[in-house]
């Protein structure tokens, strides 16, 4: 008796956008808003990357114009890849190493972002760390400046944030000193260990081209990484925290989300979903062990700071970036939670309702279909950090980079999860 064939899905396959197709699209998408980021921003630093930018992201188009030309032959040459790397140089490294030996001219502080070449919150941390050095906080009382506190007063961020200026705070003083020990490079650095160790925790998959586009070439991964940097160093150290709790180390992967959260307090909602990982993969103990490890990590690492000066940590860490503060916070990107709130008391207590049934709607999704590998949680805290960053009222577009950079990670966990399954189903059948 003959074996039935099975029914190839053929409209679906005609259907499919070829992949260069998607990559064209993404640089040329990519490429619009690097020359109005060059063109039209107020910022220095803006334009500075956009112009550098916008070679790499032609040269990248131009190159997925030219493999649509050619037969399919292997090497470099005739990879995707390339026109990846030329992204990196000229969107990332040129700009960055530029923007750095700008800042030595000293006009960082000045109130005319058209010379900044570093956003201000650069600025800030290495600050923090200097003053975490002299008064054991980062955090100033700004009601006793002697003069009203600006915004700039302000380090909205936890006390772990603090320590990426460490650097310029120790080693700082001379040009090349200075040069050496800006905070980007630090945030920089930081962020491509986490993403090393990530990758060894996973096995060292080979990362898709695709989740290459979302987490390093996408203009906010880019962008952010040659003017500002905090949002990568934290989403790498997030990355590691889901690969130690893929892997069934809820201690460690607590350890290191307990120093995610003293850093940023905006990634706590992470928190959630990686209990929920443990619980499913290991048990009742296991996350008993996570969340004991996570409270006593956190309050090791924050009450300290917390108890020099309790009134000025609450104002940096959580009065201003709610918008309750003595200086309001300009985080006001245009963005839906934004625009609902600016309509008065009913737009704000709207925004409000959105964001609450937003947190219900998700913990409904963890509760009826609960993470059980790290593809699973990097997808839902993906949806958790977006949904929070459309919908607060106060909120930076910059801070998509978290969700972007996560749906990258969930690619690379994803094939290697398949590799995985695929070793022990051919394991399996060799035994029997």
């Amino acid at each position: 008796m003959g074996v039935e064939a099975v029914p190839q899905p053929r409209a679906r396959s005609r259907l499919a956008i070829p992949p260069l197709a998607l990559d064209l699209l993404f640089y040329v998408g990519c490429l619009v808003y690097a020359v109005v980021s060059a063109v039209s921003s107020e910022f220095y630093g803006f334009r500075v990357w956009g112009g550098f930018a916008a070679i790499g992201y032609g040269l990248a188009a131009a190159h997925t114009v030219w493999l649509w030309t050619q037969p399919r032959r292997p090497g470099f040459r005739h990879s995707r890849r390339l026109g990846l790397a030329a992204i990196f140089v000229f969107a990332m490294l040129v700009p960055l190493a530029v923007l750095v030996v700008r800042r030595l001219t000293g006009v960082d502080w000045l109130i005319t972002p058209y010379s900044w070449s570093a956003q201000p919150e650069v600025w800030v941390i290495e600050r923090s760390a200097r003053l975490l050095l002299r008064h054991g906080t980062p955090y100033v009382d700004v009601l006793s400046l002697g003069r009203p506190p600006v915004v700039n007063d302000y380090t909205p961020y936890g006390p772990v944030m603090a320590l990426f200026g460490l650097p310029r705070a120790l080693f700082g003083g001379s040009p090349v000193a200075d040069a050496l020990t800006d905070a980007r490079l630090v945030f920089a650095l930081t962020a491509c260990v986490c993403a090393c160790v990530t990758l060894r925790l996973m096995g060292r998959p080979r990362v898709p081209v695709r989740a290459l586009q979302l987490a390093v070439a996408c203009p906010l991964t880019a962008l952010t990484w040659s003017v500002a940097g905090p949002d990568l160093a934290i989403v790498g150290l997030l990355l590691v925290a889901g690969a130690l709790a893929a892997r069934d180390r809820p201690v460690a992967s607590a350890i290191v989300l307990a120093a995610v959260v003293s850093a940023k307090l905006i990634v706590a909602p992470a928190a959630v979903v990686l209990a929920v990982l443990t619980f499913t993969r290991l048990g009742g103990r296991a996350l008993a062990r996570f969340a004991g490890t996570l409270l006593v990590a956190g309050v090791v690492l924050t009450m300290p700071v917390l108890l020099v000066d309790p009134g000025a940590f609450v104002e940096h860490v959580i009065r201003f970036p709610a918008g309750l503060g003595v200086v309001t916070s300009p985080a006001a990107s245009p963005l839906p939670g934004h625009l609902i709130a600016s309509a008065g008391a009913v737009g704000k207590a709207v925004s409000f309702v959105l964001l609450g049934s937003a947190a219900v709607a998700i913990m409904g999704w963890l509760v009826r279909r609960p993470p059980v590998t790290g593809s699973d949680a990097m997808l839902r805290t993906a949806v958790g950090l977006g949904a929070f960053t459309l919908l607060t009222p106060a909120t930076r577009y910059g801070y998509l980079v978290y969700p972007l950079v996560l749906l990258g990670a969930m690619l690379c966990f994803r094939r290697a999860e398949g590799r995985d399954t695929i070793g022990s189903t051919t394991t399996s059948s060799s035994r029997g």
